[in-house]
């Protein structure tokens, strides 16, 4: 993956803070080139403090939130309002406080949703949801995402895509179904990675010193994306390593850009 930059910033805060200015001035000029922005969020510590730091940021006001679509690269299928739910820390985090227009949110599925609880058929139905919002061009049937967030775990995964499972290995469907993931809860959607790399840019988002070994092992060229899953992440046009100090220090000095 040596086409990544690595963009190192002092801490958890600091982080948070430059991915939401970063995000920010991304929608804007996406609005600016094309008049919407298609955006893909991702869960958990990091991501929930980025969203808030958004809203936090006075420079959002510049922003038609009307005119920003949200998705998601992964989601635990779990019933609607699910504390583990990434979409329910979204609603919280950002969405709420910027009243979105629910016709801009395009959550995963939930287990009590539409599709019940047949994990399968909510994968396919997701699957035809972003085909239906795909441009006529679009080869992948999926909407030309202008940012996807990943989250990067201790053991390299990004969105529900895990080292040495069978799911890195599916490229014949935008969105796939897991009932065994290792990380719980079990049941899990995700898209898959032609979907991820069809991204105009790839954000992988990382704090802690937890990430650090899995994460430069993932980083180095030619990393194998079975055992390490974030070195697969990669946008069409740009890749970004977002990162703390302490997720970064395992990196080679001439790897890194320090904000």
């Amino acid at each position: 993956m040596s086409d990544v930059e690595v963009i190192v910033h002092p801490d958890a805060e600091a982080l948070a803070a430059a991915v939401a200015s970063r995000l920010i001035t991304s929608i804007i000029d996406a609005q600016a080139d094309h008049g919407r922005a298609q955006v893909v969020l991702t869960g958990g510590g990091m991501g929930g403090k980025s969203q808030q730091a958004v809203v936090k940021d006075p420079s959002q006001r510049a922003v038609d939130w009307d005119k920003v679509d949200f998705y998601w690269g992964d989601e635990r299928f779990l019933p609607e309002g699910h504390p583990d739910r990434n979409e329910t820390q979204a609603r919280a985090a950002i969405l709420t406080p910027l009243s979105i227009k629910e016709s801009c949110i395009h959550a995963m599925p939930a287990s009590n949703g539409a599709w019940g609880d047949d994990l399968a058929a909510a994968a396919v139905g997701h699957a035809q949801e972003l085909a239906a919002l795909a441009g006529p061009d679009s080869a992948l049937q999926v909407p030309v995402f202008d940012v996807l967030m990943l989250g990067v775990g201790p053991d390299a995964h990004i969105a529900s895509l895990f080292p040495d499972h069978s799911d890195t290995h599916v490229d014949d469907v935008s969105v796939y179904w897991i009932d065994d993931s290792p990380k719980p809860p079990p049941q899990r959607l995700t898209f898959t990675f032609p979907v991820i790399r069809s991204a105009t840019e790839v954000w992988l988002v990382a704090s802690g010193a937890e990430k650090a070994a899995a994460f430069a092992e993932a980083l180095k060229p030619g990393a194998d994306i079975s055992h390490y899953p974030a070195a697969g992440a990669k946008g069409r046009v740009r890749t970004l390593a977002l990162v703390d100090e302490a997720a970064a220090s395992e990196l080679p000095e001439s790897m890194i850009r320090r904000s």
